[in-house]
């Protein structure tokens, strides 16, 4: 295990640190050294070089290599460097302080935390660091002035006290903002007594930095803030139950979200039943009421494509479940989809004007090899000499066709120069022959041009998943929005569109956590350009069971979804006692529940992969509910989807985050 870990260290100073930037020698010798492992619950060993905070007693959390790695640097420390600490932790920081200073002096206002790390720190070695229990936003005067602070928790504005006991020449970096729930990292240099050089180090999220200069005074407590009274009855009555899915009265749903121009409908799981039942039910209903004439889908292009042949082209071969044939097939090759589509095929059939059916399209790039041979194909129909041009420069990618990740670590490492010029040519090779190509047929050539689109930001992608979780998640984000947005255009003037993938995907990134780490989503993309012709639609469940795999590229079980997490906004809908309900919450009816629901709570997010053992860590997130969706669908219990009998096939993928959604 020891020696696993020493690797997944080292990965992660390669992949999270070098790769973003870190350079300081220094640093990077201090996290390849200091064991991160030692310094996170028990439970959660598997999870120590993850890109990401990792939580630890008394509701606080271990930062992220990154953010410790990225305020060290900040720090410019030297080996007899005295440093003040804030906010001690498990004592992660602490260590790898003590590994580029000479003195360190850390605090820790609970006494539980502060009396674990130093044992920690002591049985580790790290003997220059010294721990006490007290309010840190008043930092430590006996042993000022520092040479350096660094504050791990985020305030609404700089302690005087701090500023006060750094040296003169001294940095002090800390997290500061308007709330406590986003901050901007800055640097402060102390130039002269009364003289102060402040710097801005971009966006982070810290837990609340609590003391007589910060968020309260621990010495006289103020009551925390109640819970909204009577929250639950608030959502109750706000709410529009139903017991049966398919009898369920949808007509004030599409009333209020006909009028878009992209309806997005969520899922908190890639395997529940009644999420798919239900959107397929709203889309329906969507498309006979409202004209929507795209369906676009967290899926691959040619995958969805063959599904678009059969339900808007009549093709009777292949069938919807023989499309899916790679892991996980179950998220889209199972009954509730085939049925779908079905039923999309056949008011299709209905429509004679062709521009009026309504096309299945994916909006995913994880099929880069599947899509450049589609590119080929259809030059080599169009254009000969260009297909036999793109063949040669699509050569580039072969050597990696078993494992698209393994290219992005090959040019990450210097071994490969890579192969953007390439796919770019390629894709602007197409865009100077639109007018011809699209002249012979331009369904087709939107096919291409969508496939070499693909291809290009796929070879993207595979190079920024070495760069963080960060990158390469906005990427595929950006990918999914222009890829939307070309179906509308292709689509014609009033178009409009639904759109099926995770809530991690539709609801808006600014209302969680995930904006505060500098990830965006479609769903923010999709409000930032059409504003409140974008509505959104999450989905919610307290427990049944669900469909997914323990890891990547394993089995697909069919697994029970833990009851949900008391302070969890899945626990609030199920105190309602509610089975199913409707919730909206951009209309003036729901504002006291919009209101009551408003603060930050917990959410759940299931994708492919559930590790219910580490379910608060693997799979719960901050959000506000009411700025992240227009409407919330709940149903209390779920169960799994039903899986088609397809077998696995086809190209490696990379897992997402988070666990695979």
């Amino acid at each position: 295990m020891s020696r696993h870990l020493a690797l997944l260290r080292e990965e992660m100073v390669t992949r999270q640190l070098e790769a973003r930037g870190i350079n300081d020698q220094r640093v990077l010798a201090a996290m390849r050294g200091v064991p991160r492992e030692e310094f996170v619950p028990h439970e959660l060993v598997e999870f120590a070089y993850q890109d990401s905070p990792l939580p630890i007693d008394e509701q606080q959390t271990i930062s992220q290599p990154y953010i410790v790695a990225w305020m060290m640097q900040a720090l410019e420390l030297g080996p007899r460097s005295r440093v003040l600490e804030v906010g001690t932790g498990s004592g992660y920081a602490a260590a790898v302080l003590a590994v580029l200073a000479g003195e360190v002096y850390t605090v820790e206002r609970h006494q539980s935390l502060a009396l674990a790390a130093e044992g920690r720190l002591r049985r580790l070695g790290y003997r220059n660091v010294q721990v006490r229990t007290g309010d840190g936003s008043l930092g430590w005067p006996e042993h000022a002035p520092y040479d350096a602070i660094v504050v791990a928790a985020g305030g609404p504005d700089i302690p005087a006290a701090l500023k006060q006991q750094l040296a003169i020449g001294g940095r002090l970096v800390i997290p500061i903002g308007a709330t406590q729930r986003e901050q901007t990292l800055l640097r402060l240099r102390r130039t002269a007594q009364n003289d102060f050089l402040r710097e801005d180090l971009g966006s982070v999220r810290f837990v609340p930095l609590i003391g007589a200069e910060g968020w309260g005074d621990p010495a006289r407590p103020k009551p925390a803030p109640a819970r909204p009274a009577g929250v639950t009855d608030l959502v109750a009555r706000a709410a529009e139950p139903f017991t049966d899915l398919n009898s369920a009265n949808l007509d004030r749903l599409i009333e209020r979200a006909g009028h878009a121009t992209v309806i997005l409908l969520g899922e908190a799981t890639h395997g529940t039943a009644e999420f798919y039942r239900m959107r397929a039910r709203i889309t329906q209903q969507l498309i006979q009421r409202a004209g929507v004439t795209i369906v676009a889908v967290e899926a691959d292009w040619p995958d969805a494509r063959r599904i678009d042949r059969y339900v808007r082209d009549g093709v009777p071969d292949p069938h919807a479940e023989e499309a899916f044939t790679r892991f996980p097939t179950w998220m889209w090759a199972n009954r509730q989809v085939l049925d779908f589509a079905d039923w999309l095929r056949s008011w299709n059939a209905g429509q004679p004007d062709l521009e009026r059916r309504t096309g299945f399209y994916g909006l995913d790039l994880y099929s880069l090899y599947t899509s450049l041979r589609s590119v080929v194909a259809y030059l080599g129909e169009v254009d000969p000499e260009a297909a036999a041009a793109a063949r040669a420069r699509y050569g580039c990618l072969s050597p990696w066709e078993g494992s698209p990740a393994a290219y992005g670590a090959a040019v990450l490492r210097g071994d490969f120069e890579g192969c953007e010029h390439q796919t770019l040519t390629i894709l602007d090779d197409l865009l100077r022959r639109r007018l011809d190509y699209a002249s012979r047929d331009g369904e087709r050539f939107f096919e291409a041009e969508r496939n070499a689109q693909l291809v290009a930001n796929a070879e993207r992608y595979y190079r920024a998943m070495y760069y963080g979780s960060r990158e390469s998640w906005n990427l595929r984000d950006r990918h999914m929005f222009d890829t939307l947005a070309a179906l509308l255009e292709h689509r014609g003037p009033g178009a409009r569109a639904v759109v099926w993938a995770h809530n991690s995907h539709l609801g808006d990134a600014r209302a969680t956590e995930m904006g505060a780490r500098g990830e965006l989503n479609l769903g923010e993309l999709c409000r930032t350009r059409f504003g409140e012709d974008a509505y959104l639609v999450g989905f919610g469940t307290d427990h049944g069971t669900v469909a997914a795999a323990h890891d990547w590229d394993g089995a697909m079980e069919v697994m029970q979804v833990r009851p949900s997490h008391p302070k969890s906004y899945e626990r609030v809908c199920h105190d309602t006692a509610l089975p199913a309900f409707l919730l909206p919450l951009r209309t003036a009816p729901s504002r006291a529940a919009r209101e009551a629901l408003m603060s930050e709570r917990l959410e759940r997010a299931i994708g492919v992969i559930y590790r219910p053992r580490t379910e608060v860590q693997s799979h719960y997130f901050y959000a506000s509910l009411p700025q992240q969706f227009d409407e919330w669908i709940w149903f209390d219990e779920t169960r799994a989807v039903d899986p088609l009998p397809v077998p696995a096939a086809g190209e490696g993928l990379p897992e997402t985050w988070p666990f695979g959604v």
